[in-house]
């Protein structure tokens, strides 16, 4: 079954990092585009299925909702004065973040 996974994790700083690094190769030659595309679209996947199954942690976080959108199926949220808490961690605070939401199943799952 060929699946589309969500490509959000790019943004991150692997994903970032697994990007430059896949373009330094391609313009040394040393690998081929399309290899450096099977290769993203692998990371996305695994990303994914990873942060599904093994993730076990709880997150809870207050704050000041600035700003939201909803745009193909795809929850963007704009939060300020924001604190965290980590199960039994102290709690962190931040002055604005952003949380893309995404559904977890494609149209047509189950």
């Amino acid at each position: 079954m060929n699946q589309e996974h969500y490509e959000i994790y790019r943004q991150s700083s692997i994903g970032t990092t697994l990007i430059d690094s896949l373009d330094d190769l391609i313009n040394s030659g040393r690998i081929e585009p399309q290899l450096a595309n099977k290769i993203v679209k692998n990371f996305d996947k695994i990303v994914s299925e990873v942060m599904n199954e093994k993730v076990k942690a709880r997150l809870n976080f207050k704050g000041h909702l600035d700003t939201y959108r909803f745009c193909d199926e795809v929850w963007t949220f704009l939060i300020k004065d924001v604190n965290f808490k980590l199960d039994n961690q102290n709690p962190i605070q931040a002055e604005k973040i952003k949380i893309v939401s995404c559904n977890s199943k494609r149209p047509g799952e189950t």
